[in-house]
């Protein structure tokens, strides 16, 4: 059976574009309107991202940190996280959705208690930044006979030898951190190098959808288009941010937001 992902990324092939993923945090700044924003999105977004907040997430920039920390207030939970997912996915714009966190909170919650409720969810694929591989295959085992893509990470230091064994190992997505730097952060390296580091990992494995995160925004997206897919997600939660201290409705700005995006990618 093809996997939900997969298929949305076979769809935007067909369009001859990259697929747009979003990234937010679950429970920004309330569950109600953190819905409201994934189901808003969803009308321009090819896969949702959806970040379970952590008060110490290593892998994050500012502007995440700042979306987990109003979530936190409000004391979001992992149960709320998954009726969060449930009822987008009865929504009318229900698209495939990724839950990206840190391995210490499944742990905490019991794994296999984790992936049940997942699937139970709806949830389509996980994104673990603190579980790397080899370590994440036993989980990534167990991911796949839940019919969840465990999606695994690659960076600029990968080797070429550990590229190949994470790709052939690799489920639907493999997601490429385009730079060494917490996300949000500045574009350090051109999008014509990123362009040359992501086409010699393609030449590794042609099949693997491969996504480009980190330093990803209105202003670089359209120079990296010729890709499987794109993630923006520190944008989007600056823009929470910006929204809030302005007494504007976030919903309708990041739908804005994620509509100029798609359009650069067209």
């Amino acid at each position: 059976m093809t996997s939900k992902i997969l298929e949305a990324f076979n769809l935007c092939k067909k369009e001859k574009r990259p697929a747009l993923l979003t990234y937010t945090v679950a429970g920004d700044d309330t569950k109600k309107r953190s819905l409201e924003i994934i189901k808003s999105i969803a009308q321009y977004a090819d896969i949702i991202e959806l970040g379970f907040p952590h008060n110490t997430p290593v892998a994050d920039g500012g502007q995440i940190q700042e979306s987990s920390h109003r979530a936190l207030q409000h004391g979001i939970k992992l149960r709320d996280i998954f009726s969060i997912i449930k009822d987008f996915k009865k929504s009318k714009t229900a698209k495939p959705l990724i839950l990206m966190g840190y391995f210490n909170l499944i742990l905490q919650y019991g794994t296999l208690k984790f992936l049940k409720e997942s699937k139970k969810a709806g949830v389509n694929g996980l994104i673990i930044v603190d579980l790397p591989y080899p370590e994440n295959k036993p989980f990534a085992a167990q991911c796949k006979k839940h019919n969840i893509n465990f999606i695994q990470l690659l960076s600029p230091t990968t080797t070429k030898d550990r590229m190949k064994k994470i790709l052939k190992d690799s489920h639907d997505m493999v997601y490429y951190i385009s730079m060494l730097s917490t996300t949000g952060g500045k574009l350090k390296v051109s999008p014509k190098q990123i362009l040359k580091n992501y086409n010699a990992i393609k030449r590794l494995n042609p099949q693997k959808n491969l996504v480009i995160g980190f330093g990803i925004t209105t202003k670089t997206i359209a120079k990296l288009k010729k890709t499987d897919g794109l993630v923006v997600g520190s944008q989007l939660c600056k823009e929470i941010t910006r929204s809030l201290k302005l007494g504007q409705n976030p919903v309708t700005n990041l739908n804005r937001m994620v509509l100029n995006l798609k359009r650069q990618i067209i």
